[in-house]
């Protein structure tokens, strides 16, 4: 593993590789935080995740750890910069299987609506090193593409689960 700068929230309006998406979920944040909390949900809406293994005991909470495997073989170990349930979270890595990662983080900031429905915001801020500094600015139209897709993918996986959990009969 090599390691990581790890960053604060000012990284996250300041680095120089910025992707962000928004969605309005018919779910509860605290529903939402529950997704947030099951390794297993990451791997349903985010394809390149593979696994996640969170690394600290429930509860969760600032400064909680966790190792995320992904596609191509990169593995992040992570420290959570954020946690104020069920408001928001934001992590960064603290190492990364490949070398061309500086710095990497995600904050997700979920806000109740009227409506009902819940906004989740997703950023995610990165620096590269060595030839990751070659090859971002090429893949940077796809990252806010997939963003976006991902968060999409989440909103579904949510929404169905309510909509389950809503149509079983109570007891």
């Amino acid at each position: 593993m090599f390691d990581c700068k790890v960053v604060d929230l000012t990284f996250l309006e300041t680095a120089r590789n910025r992707f962000q998406a928004e969605v309005e979920i018919d779910a509860t944040p605290e529903q939402i935080f529950e997704s947030f909390e099951n390794a297993d949900d990451w791997t349903r809406w985010a394809p390149p995740i593979q696994k996640v293994e969170w690394t600290s005991p429930k509860p969760f909470g600032l400064g909680t750890t966790r190792t995320v495997s992904m596609s191509g073989g990169m593995v992040g170990d992570e420290v959570f910069i954020a946690w104020d349930y069920p408001k928001r979270m934001a992590f960064c890595f603290t190492a990364c299987s490949k070398s061309m990662t500086e710095s990497f983080a995600e904050d997700y900031i979920v806000t109740p609506l009227d409506n009902g429905k819940t906004r989740v915001q997703w950023t995610m801020a990165m620096e590269a090193k060595g030839i990751g500094n070659v090859t971002m600015p090429l893949f940077s139209p796809l990252m806010g593409l997939g963003l976006k897709w991902m968060l999409k993918r989440f909103k579904k996986l949510v929404e169905t689960r309510v909509q389950a959990t809503q149509s079983q009969p109570s007891s």
